[in-house]
Parts: structure tokens; sequence; C-alpha cells
């Protein structure tokens, strides 16, 4: 007998994410954990109403900025490695369209996140209602509709019968490796509130079932004839890798077969550093080591990365425009970047399968020493930056370094822009995979604290650690309440440097003058913002929030830090004052950048013909 429950469009919707549940390699979890959301008149007497309803079942977590609670949500997934979320609801107009920045940078990085923006009134009684945007050639436009293009799945629920397939489509995309990102569900203020008779069978338990792609037999021979016949390979190692726990597939390959291999920011950690065959990261970001390598590669092994412009060297980081990629990944669009020889699998399915066939061939790479003296090389360089001591102050490279060795096996990083990235990718050593978390496909002003919020919610157990610039804490730290307010304990380790050096940088390397990138006062007499530094005192920003915090300027006074961090039982900042410019350069790397072709500026036309001249002899596409 068919039986059914009579609930508001909002209750169903709670009771359908509690039940909600993913099965990998036959292990079953919970796949919903909880809502973070900001209410307004627009949501919380609908959604509001039914969470509150219902909150011995679904915890639910007060944000400060709707932004941020996204980053928060999207931080808990990709720490849970896509397989646990929280969902994030706002109010109708500014408090959604707060949420789109998020919704793009999940998409960008295959990060599930379940976005449910309050919408206007369905039967438009209330016209307009507050906040609402009207379109006057088209009054289906809402607000929301905003998200569309950075959404992988959109809809908007105007009857509450269509929550159903509604909730269905959101799910199988959410658990998809391939096609997951943001989810949009708008909800009308009234449809939220609205009474249906659902049936029993869409509110009970489901189980979304991820089955790995194989690799296809005929693309494993096409790639294995390819590898087979080169003679010095290159391994990138990207996310996907991750995401389909290979990292022990992708080391066997390497060893087996002698060849280097290098990781991107979503990968890093998941090759340990120890590995005879680990040369860092790639790319612009990437070591000597690696880009030298890459460099002299006559084939480019690329395994679950999407090859974006960071990875590729503005597609620069081969010596031969017309070498040969094989790309292994469960995406068909990211498979055919660089007009690859595609093989479409789940990266540990594809790998065990490259792996089998290059072992029938007997295949051996032309590597001798190579590899080993390229590392040798890098660790060179490490020793060096170890050793920098400027007179001035702190480099940023040094106490990174002295950071590396200071936090612990199990201690979680998290960064997202500016130059620290650069950084960490380049010179940090991952101790254990899962503690390396970075947010560079986008790379997210403002992700930095809300990553760390939504880090300890996922491993409360561990100590959290935040890399952030002054520019980027000053984008967004309204995370540091929400952290204190759930006893959710973050250490952030704010660089000050006192703006944007990262650009500045690219600014001169240009040939174009400083200009707007470093926090100084605007001059009375010359109109520019070439004064002095901003004294901004971030101990005290972070002690009237309730925080614990302190200042730091020596390597004994970061060392002392840490340990007394470690100590407190709450959220904590430590300001380290670190000399601009005092970043890693770029080792053997090459990034396009969109520099002026016509300008008063001698040094401008310089970089400008330099540029022209690497554009010519580098791959087209």
């Amino acid at each position: 007998m068919n039986t059914s429950r009579k609930l508001t469009m909002s209750q169903a919707l709670v009771l359908f994410l509690d039940n909600q549940y993913i099965e990998i390699d036959g292990e079953e979890s919970k796949f919903v954990h909880g809502v973070m959301g900001i209410f307004g008149h627009g949501n919380a007497v609908g959604l509001g109403q039914a969470l509150h309803q219902y909150k011995d079942k679904i915890r639910f977590v007060q944000g400060k900025n709707e932004q941020d609670i996204a980053h928060a949500c999207m931080a808990y997934a990709k720490q849970n490695r896509r397989r646990a979320i929280y969902a994030c609801t706002a109010s109708v107009g500014p408090g959604s369209l707060n949420l789109v920045t998020a919704a793009g940078n999940a998409t960008v990085n295959k990060i599930p996140l379940l976005l449910l923006p309050a919408d206007t009134f369905a039967d438009r009684q209330p016209d307009p209602v507050l906040q609402q945007v009207e379109n006057e050639m088209d009054y289906t436009v809402t607000a929301n509709n905003a998200f569309k293009p950075v959404s992988r799945y959109w809809d908007r629920i105007s009857r509450p019968e269509q929550l159903m397939t509604a909730c269905l489509h959101a799910m199988r995309v959410l658990t998809d490796p391939e096609l997951t990102g943001a989810v949009t569900l708008c909800l009308p203020q009234d449809v939220q509130a609205e009474a249906y008779d659902y049936p029993e069978e869409f509110l009970s338990k489901r189980v979304w079932h991820f089955d790995r792609q194989p690799a296809p037999a005929k693309s494993i021979e096409r790639a294995a004839d390819l590898i087979a016949a080169s003679k010095r390979p290159f391994i990138i190692s990207g996310g996907g890798v991750r995401y389909s726990d290979a990292g022990r597939q992708v080391a066997e390959l390497s060893e087996m077969f002698k060849l280097p291999v290098a990781e991107t920011q979503a990968g890093k950690g998941e090759i340990a550093s120890a590995h005879p065959n680990y040369t860092g990261c790639v790319g612009i970001c990437g070591t000597l080591a690696a880009n030298e390598l890459m460099k002299e590669s006559d084939l480019v092994i690329a395994i679950g990365t999407k090859l974006n412009d960071f990875v590729t060297n503005s597609k620069g980081g081969v010596k031969r425009p017309d070498i040969p990629v094989v790309s292994i990944n469960v995406s068909r669009m990211d498979a055919l970047k660089m007009d690859s020889c595609s093989v479409v699998a789940d990266a540990r399915e594809g790998v065990s399968a490259l792996y089998k066939a290059l072992a029938a061939r007997q295949y051996k790479t032309g590597y001798g020493d190579e590899i080993t003296q390229a590392q040798s090389r890098w660790q060179v360089e490490l020793d060096r930056l170890s050793q920098l001591n400027p007179r001035e102050g702190l480099s940023q490279t040094r106490v990174l370094m002295e950071l590396n060795s200071l936090l612990g096996q199990d201690d979680v990083i998290i960064a997202a822009s500016g130059s620290l990235p650069s950084d960490l990718e380049r010179i940090w050593t991952v101790k254990a995979p899962g503690t390396y978390h970075l947010e560079y496909g986008f790379s997210c002003m403002g992700y930095e604290t809300a990553g760390a919020l939504g880090v300890k919610m996922a491993e409360p157990d561990k100590e959290v650690y935040v890399f952030v610039g002054d520019g980027g804490f000053l984008m967004s730290h309204s995370n540091l309440v929400t952290s204190l307010q759930e006893k959710q304990k973050m250490n952030i380790l704010l660089f000050n440097n006192n703006g944007h050096q990262c650009i500045h940088n690219l600014q001169r390397s240009q040939g174009v003058d400083t200009f707007g990138t470093e926090f100084r006062y605007r001059e009375e007499a010359t109109g520019d913002l070439s004064g002095s530094y901003l004294p901004i005192d971030f101990v005290k920003v972070a002690e009237g929030y309730g925080a614990k915090s302190c200042r730091v300027r020596t390597v004994d006074e970061l060392k002392a830090a840490i340990a007394w961090s470690r100590q407190e039982k709450q959220s904590t900042l430590i300001e380290i004052s670190v000399l601009p410019g005092t970043m890693t350069e770029g080792y053997a790397n090459f990034w396009r950048v969109g520099t002026a072709s016509v300008a008063k500026s001698e040094a401008v036309q310089e970089a400008a013909r330099h540029l022209d001249t690497i554009v010519k002899t580098i791959r087209k596409y």
C-alpha cells in the first residue's frame, strides 16, 4: 500500500537530505551531514522552520557571511574527499547572490556544493517583494538566474511536487565524480511553506553508489603503445588521484617503470616525498626538478588533472609543442585537454590497467641518473632558501620552511590565494595524505578562514592552520567568529607584508610601476596611494572577536608561538611580519599574462616583446 506524508516542501527537503547515503568500494556512509546558513525574510519561516522542527536529525550551523559559509561547506566536502557534504542556505536577493562566487569555486574545483538560495514568490502576489530584482523583459528571471553559469545543475522549485525530481537530479550530480560541482535549488518563499502529500519512498533511505568507471581496453592499448615508443615520459598526478584513492597505484607505476612523477596543488600529498622518483609539484608554481624534467620529456602522462594553465606553464612546459600527452581522467572533457590520447576512466582503474599493459610490453624508460640529478639540484636550492636571514626582518620563504618543521604529522594546512600557495607548492613537504588543503583552481581570496572552518568540522581532532596574507584576511575573516561560536578551533597564520605583494611582483616583472597593490595612505600632494603603510593591528582584530592572538617578528618568536597555539583550546591568530617580495621566484617556468602591447614605458614594451617571442614557440592548444 502506497503511503504518504503531508509536509511542507521545506520539511520534505530536510527529511530527504537527512536520508541520503553514499557507497564507495563497499563502504556506506551518510552523505549530507548538516546545513549552514544565514536566515532572512526569504528563508527564516520556510526552510528555517523545517530545520528547527528537525534539529534532532540534521545540524544547523549559523554563518556570518554567505560566501564564507558556502566556502566552508565546500572545504568540508573537499576534506572528506567528496564523500560528505553540508548544504548551504541564504535569504532572497543579496544574501543569495553572495553565494555565487563560492558556486563558481566549487564548480571549477569539482567539489560537491548544494546551495539552497531563497527566491521570489512563485505566485507573484507580493510583487515586487522586498529585495526582488525585476527583469522587465522576462519576469521568470530572478537574481538566482545568476547561478546558472556557475552551477552543474540548476533548478527552481515553483511547485512543491517539483521537489522530488529536483532532489534526485541534485543528488545525481553531487555524487558524480565527473559532473560534480555546485548544485543550485532555488526555493521561492511561498513554495517553501506549501504542503504536499510526499510519498514515503521519496523520504526513505537512499544509497547512491559510486561505481568506478573501468578503463576501456582499446584506450589502454593506444596509450600503452604511445608510451612504449617514448624514452623519457613524465607523470603529472592531479586531484583526481586523491579523490579516487589512486596514490599508491601512481607511485607503483612510477617506481616500476622509473618514471619521474610530479603533483598539482589538488593532488599534492598523495605521493610520498620520499618516493625515489618524486620531483615535487610541476608548473608555474613548480619545483626546479619537476619543471626541468618535464621540459626534457618526450611524453606526458596526465592522471586526474585538467591540465590548467599553471600546471602546463601556459603550455610551455615541454621543449617541443608536439610532445604527445596521455591523459587518464574520469571526465571526457578533461581527458581530451592538450589534444591528448585519452583514457576516460576512474584514475585508480586507469592507472592499474596501464601498469599491466606496460608490464606486458616489458617497457623500460631511457632514464639514467637524470631524476636523481634533478632532485639534487633542487635540494641545493632548498638548502639555500632555508638559510635566508635578511637583516631587515623575516623572509616569507624562511618562515614557511620553519613552519614545515614545527607543525605536526597530522596538522592540516589551508591556503588559497596570493604568493603563499606558490611557495607552499614548491617548498612544503607533506607529512601525511589529507593534510595539505589548497584551493587553487579558482585561487579565491577569502577562502582561507572559511576553508579552515570546514576542514575543522570535517576533522575535529586535528589541528588546523590557516596560511593567509593580510590581503586575504581583510577580504574575509568572519569565520573566526563562527569558529569560536561552534568551538571549532582554527589557528590563523597571518603573513603581514602590507599588501598584495604577489601581484606587486607581477606588475614589476612586466615593467609596470607599483600601482594599487600595497596598503598605503593616499598622499595629498600627489593623489597617489604612495604614502606610508597602513598600521593595521590584526592582533587586536582577533582579540576583539574573542580569539587568542600574538605577534611574531623573529624565528624564535615563531617557534614559541606555534607551541603556544597548540596548547590553546580556542581559535588563535599569529600575526607574522614578513618582508615584502621575499617569496620564492619561478623555476624554469613561463606564465602568460596580458602584458600591454603598446605603452609609454620602455620596460612594458620590452616585456611585451619578450612575451611575444615565447608565445610563438609554444603549443597553441
